[in-house]
């Protein structure tokens, strides 16, 4: 009953006020992004959703467009800038997915949007955490995010997709105040964000499965 029906209602009625009460700080980091990325505050981004349909998910920026001399871009940790690294170790950069929420593309718990390119990447059990909508926090998000490896991560993500409760999606959400607050799983180990998923050897698949 909650999965398939009480979960939605709850995450529109919670996304609606949470950007009615968070209008003024949203309104501040409009004009401070604006200022600090000298132009758009905004970052948006095709990403898949529940059941692989494509929507454009919404956050603040965090990063320049900087390229190098042959017009790629410089990697991230070049391009993530002071205030960047503010709204990421806050989660303040989340926030505009609250509209994602409010408009169904989004869930406030489940398995984080990741990029449309990683598709064809995914074995059979990974591919799962898309029979659920996309959540603006999940379980591997208070389990180390992005301190941990994509297998742990999608391991994660599928366990909860056959494990949806009220309760479970509340101690979720606690936990991910928590990991805010402790600042807990910002970078991986050897990357300012998350090393790109390169896909699963097929030997390490047992360990993936759940």
């Amino acid at each position: 009953m909650y999965a398939k029906c009480l979960k939605r209602a709850m995450d529109f009625f919670l996304s609606l006020m949470a950007l009615l009460v968070l209008s003024p700080v949203l309104l501040i980091l409009v004009v401070l992004g604006a200022v600090k990325m000298k132009g758009n505050p905004f970052f948006t981004q095709l990403r898949p959703g529940k059941n692989e349909k494509i929507f454009r998910l919404i956050k603040f920026r965090t990063m320049t467009c900087e390229k190098d001399a042959d017009g790629n871009l410089l990697p991230d940790e070049q391009r993530l800038t002071k205030y960047g690294k503010i709204l990421r170790s806050t989660s303040l950069d989340e926030l505009p997915e609250l509209i994602n929420i409010l408009l169904g593309h989004m869930s406030i718990v489940g398995p984080r949007p990741l990029l449309v390119q990683y598709l064809p990447l995914y074995n059979a059990q990974q591919r799962r955490r898309h029979k659920v909508r996309p959540g603006m926090t999940g379980y591997a998000q208070i389990h180390g995010r992005n301190a941990i490896s994509w297998e742990e991560k999608f391991r994660m993500d599928v366990e909860y997709v056959d494990h949806i409760t009220f309760v479970g999606d509340m101690k979720i959400i606690f936990g991910t105040v928590m990991a805010v607050l402790k600042r807990d799983g910002i970078s991986s180990e050897t990357s300012a964000t998350m090393e790109p998923f390169q896909g699963t050897p097929t030997e390490a698949t047992e360990t993936v499965e759940v």
